[in-house]
């Protein structure tokens, strides 16, 4: 069995009254919206015929041997009965990781053109640059690369129990990790300790970093960490938290997909904690 290519970052212009070289795989976007066709599949180009030429296109990496092509429409155009909105928590265990990584990347540019069609210094209309990914203005010259934002996750564990929580836009009864934003000035370690202060009221210690993973809502950047308790008594902040709560690992609430950084360092606890209990 092949296994399925991973997807290879890249960058070319390309021309938008042009249409895509033959194979291309074509991420098309209306605003941040990923269209797709039937049986949740990138559409073939003649399937977007009716909206016209795109605003923007350019080739944004490679699966194997295919360019991937992002072409986004500006404008808020009626979307053509035969096409459907994609969306990444959906396309999980339907896509190959592969092109789960590129709609990732796609999804991140698609907000970063959409964003920066007018120079946030003096307002004139911004091109795509030839040489290298941004956004330049022909008459200051000001370049707006693409945006990441970074946010710290993290699991706490406190002996046989992890702090879990969840907010409002959740699906019902699902728990996961608290995050935020790092904000200017802040290392992610500071960030995580901030966070977890004010939405839970409590102290952490000894932060060991996981792993991290990009994230299209739409341009974060996941930094995963471990920790421990160190002290205080849970108190939600109402603004944010629903309800959170110590929960045991074999008492596990409904779970972030398994996809998610979040499950990963759940599921990643939980298994060390098993092997403990069978050794003890």
């Amino acid at each position: 069995m092949i296994a399925a290519p991973d997807f290879a970052p890249d960058y070319a212009l390309l021309d938008p009254a042009e249409a895509p070289a033959r194979g291309a795989l074509v991420f098309p976007f209306i605003g941040q919206k990923l269209l797709l066709g039937p049986d949740a599949a990138l559409p073939f180009p003649r399937m977007l015929q009716e909206l016209g030429p795109p605003g923007r296109a350019f080739c944004f990496g490679a699966l194997g041997e295919q360019r991937c092509v992002l072409q986004i429409w500006l404008a808020d155009l009626a979307i053509p009965p035969h096409l459907s909105i994609g969306d990444y928590r959906a396309l999980w265990g339907q896509w190959p990781v592969g092109h789960l990584a590129a709609f990732v990347r796609a999804r991140q540019l698609a907000a970063w053109v959409l964003h920066n069609r007018h120079c946030g210094v003096c307002g004139q209309v911004m091109n795509l640059c030839r040489a290298e990914i941004a956004c330049e203005c022909p008459a200051c010259g000001y370049k707006a690369y693409p945006r990441i934002s970074p946010v710290a996750i993290g699991l706490v564990c406190k002996g046989d129990e992890i702090l879990l929580a969840r907010s409002p836009h959740f699906a019902p009864g699902m728990y996961s990790a608290l995050a935020g934003f790092v904000e200017a000035g802040e290392s992610a370690e500071d960030c995580l300790r901030r966070e977890i202060r004010e939405e839970a009221g409590i102290e952490i210690r000894n932060l060991r970093y996981f792993d991290s993973q990009s994230w299209p809502y739409p341009h974060s950047l996941m930094l995963g960490f471990i920790a421990d308790y160190h002290g205080g008594e849970l108190i939600a902040q109402e603004s944010e938290i629903e309800d959170l709560g110590w929960f045991r690992f074999d008492d596990l609430p409904a779970l972030p997909h398994p996809g998610s950084l979040a499950r990963r360092m759940i599921e990643a606890i939980r298994a060390a904690w098993a092997g403990k209990t069978r050794r003890s």
